[in-house]
This record gives C-alpha cells, sequence and structure tokens, in this order.
C-alpha cells in the first residue's frame, strides 16, 4: 500500500521542489491557520480567514488545473478519485460563500466554519493518503518535481475566494482564472483595508461587496462553467453530494 505522504521525508517525496513536498507544506500551513480562526475573533478573526482563503482556493485551484488532469492520464481509475476531491473542493466553497454571509463572531458562523474544517481535514486525509501516494508510485522524480513548478506557476495567479458556480475542470476553470483572480485579489487589498481604523475602510467593506457581485455574476458566463461533471455542482441546499 503507497505510504502517506505524512510519513514521508521532503527527500522522500522528490524534494524541495516536488509538486508532492509543495502540497503538503501548504496543508501544514492550513493546520496553523484553522487553529488561529479556532481562537481569534473580531478583526481578527477576518484577517485570519482571508489568509486562509488565499491559501485554501489558489492552492485548489493549481490541483485541479494541474494535478488531477496528469491523475486521470497517468491512472485507471482516476477519474472516480479526481471526482471525488473535486466533490469536497464543491462543498468547501459552497460553505466558504455562505459564510462570507455572516457576522464572524455568530453562532451560525462557527457552526460552518467547523463544517469546513472537517471537510478541509477529509480533504487533506484523503490527498495526502490515497490521491497523490498512487501519483508518486506512477511518476518519477523528475516528473514531480516539473508538475510542481506549473502548480506553483498557477496557484501563484489563482483566485483567492470561492467560486462554486466555476467548473472544477479545464476549460471553465481556465478561462475564469484572469478576471475572478484580479477582482480576488482586489477585495483582499480593500478588505485589509476595512479591518483598519482609516477613515475609508467603510468605505472600503462596501467596494468589497460591490467587486464581490461582479465577481458573482461573472461566475454564472456559460463558458465558466464548461466541463464541470454532474455530481460537483451546485446542490442549491449548501449539503455536500455524494
Amino acid at each position: 500500500m503507497p505510504r502517506s505522504l505524512a510519513d514521508q521525508t521532503e527527500d522522500q517525496l522528490g524534494g524541495r521542489r516536488s509538486v508532492l513536498s509543495r502540497q503538503k507544506r501548504d496543508h501544514v500551513e492550513l493546520d496553523r491557520l484553522i487553529k488561529a480562526a479556532e481562537s481569534a475573533s473580531g478583526h481578527d478573526r477576518e484577517a485570519v480567514l482571508n489568509e486562509m482563503c488565499r491559501l485554501v482556493f489558489p492552492h485548489a485551484f493549481a490541483e485541479e488545473a494541474v494535478l488531477w488532469p496528469a491523475i486521470r492520464r497517468r491512472l485507471a481509475d482516476g477519474e472516480q478519485l479526481t471526482l471525488e476531491i473535486e466533490k469536497e473542493h464543491q462543498a468547501i466553497n459552497e460553505l466558504f460563500t455562505s459564510l462570507e454571509t455572516l457576522d464572524v463572531d455568530s453562532d451560525e458562523h462557527h457552526r460552518l466554519f467547523a463544517e469546513i474544517v472537517r471537510l478541509l481535514r477529509e480533504d487533506v486525509r484523503d490527498e495526502e493518503d490515497v490521491l497523490l501516494p498512487r501519483l508518486q508510485e506512477a511518476t518519477d522524480r523528475d516528473e514531480l518535481v516539473r508538475l510542481g513548478t506549473w502548480w506553483q506557476i498557477v496557484r501563484s495567479t489563482a483566485p483567492t475566494r470561492p467560486h462554486p458556480v466555476v467548473a472544477r475542470r479545464p476549460p471553465g476553470n481556465a478561462i475564469a482564472a484572469a478576471p475572478l483572480t484580479a477582482l480576488d485579489r482586489f477585495r483582499d487589498l480593500l478588505d485589509a483595508t476595512a479591518r483598519t481604523d482609516r477613515p475609508w475602510s467603510s468605505a472600503a467593506r462596501s467596494t468589497s461587496r460591490i467587486v464581490a457581485s461582479a465577481a458573482g455574476a461573472i461566475e454564472h458566463i456559460p463558458p465558466l462553467t464548461r466541463g464541470e461533471r454532474p455530481a460537483t455542482k451546485m446542490s442549491h441546499t449548501g449539503k455536500h453530494r455524494r
């Protein structure tokens, strides 16, 4: 049985630039941010959640654009393996979208965040214990580094917010990258300003909501949904469909 990434050294994973090492480092950082969010409140909690989004969504976008297509090409059961992860990603997108509408210190916000954390930890275990070790078995060290380079390029230029309507697969997610990345990163700057005591913080928060609405409208442009599998489309109930 393939060894979990959690039980392997960086060298065993193919070196620092290997896609497996890059994935594992992000997972370690995610665990730190989850713990920070659970113990924070108010603007501090908002800041940590924004930082978490800037990790989670580019990370997942890079997986869906680079890694999962590679797994589908290399593994006979790659289609089913990646579909299960895509379902988890979709559920996380839907829940984070709902989270953004709630007061950060409300009971409902904490309840939804606990569900997001459960799904994120499930996602990490599925990737580190099953999916990525299978990729490791089917891929040599040089290829892991090459995939890592492309993964990092995509991750560095990917959207930083949840977009549940956008396809989890190419070509829709690739088409969505440019407009949504620009809007998301603009929102990141606006939200950072909104958390300060500066005179224009209120205006920044209002502008962020306008930008969010624009991003939501762009999500529904038909080409951005191409490549989606029916099992990962929005459930419209807020619940993860399996």
